[in-house]
C-alpha cells in the first residue's frame, strides 16, 4: 500500500493535452491496427479553453470488449497498465505506458451508450463556451474541498454533469448530431 496521496489539481486548459493525447493515440494506433475502430481524446482535456485536472482521457471504441484477453495483452505489449479492479462493467480500464504523463485510457464498444455519451459530451462543451465557466468554478471549487479525496471529487461533479448531458442531448435532437471523424 502506497503512501502517496493523489492531490487533485484544476489547471488551466494547455495545448500540451493535445499533444499528449496524439503520442498515446499513436502508440495505441500501432497496437491495436484495425481492432481500434475510433481513438479519441475525450474529457475536459479535450475542449480548447476548459481547465481541467492534468489528466488526458482517451477512449478507444471497438467492435467488442469480449473477450478481453486479446485487447489486454496488445495494450499490455506497449506498456499500458490494465486495471482489471476497475468496476464499470462498459469498458477495459488501462492507465498510461511508464514514462508517460498520467493518462486515463477507455476502451468501449462503438455505438454503446457511455461511448457515445463521452463523444456528445465533449463534442457540446466544444461547441458551446458558455458552459464552461459554471464548469470549471464548481471543479475549482471542489478540488478546494476535496483536496485528497478523488471519489468525493467526482460525485460532487455528478449533478452538475448530468445537467451538461441532458441540455446536450437536446442539443443533439435538434441539430442530428453524430460523432463526427475520430481524433487518431
Amino acid at each position: 500500500v502506497s503512501d502517496h496521496v493523489d492531490i487533485i489539481e484544476v489547471v488551466e486548459w494547455t495545448p500540451e493535452w493535445t499533444g499528449r493525447f496524439h503520442e498515446v493515440a499513436g502508440l495505441i494506433r500501432k497496437a491495436l491496427g484495425s481492432y481500434a475502430l475510433r481513438i479519441d481524446h475525450i474529457g475536459s482535456t479535450a475542449i480548447t479553453g476548459l481547465p481541467a485536472k492534468p489528466v488526458v482521457d482517451i477512449q478507444i471504441s471497438v467492435e467488442t470488449i469480449e473477450p478481453a484477453e486479446i485487447l489486454v495483452g496488445k495494450m499490455t505489449a506497449i506498456g499500458c497498465v490494465f486495471r482489471p479492479e476497475n468496476p464499470h462493467l462498459t469498458k477495459l480500464y488501462f492507465r498510461e505506458p511508464d514514462g508517460y504523463k498520467r493518462t486515463h485510457i477507455h476502451m468501449r464498444a462503438c455505438g454503446g451508450w457511455h461511448e457515445q455519451q463521452a463523444l456528445l459530451f465533449r463534442d457540446y462543451l466544444r461547441t458551446h463556451a458558455e458552459e464552461h465557466a459554471p464548469y470549471a468554478d464548481l471543479k475549482r471549487s471542489l478540488a478546494v474541498r476535496f483536496r485528497e479525496n478523488r471519489a468525493a471529487y467526482t460525485e460532487g461533479k455528478n449533478e452538475h454533469i448530468w445537467g451538461i448531458i441532458q441540455r446536450a442531448d437536446h442539443w443533439a435532437l435538434r441539430t442530428g448530431w453524430k460523432s463526427g471523424a475520430p481524433d487518431a
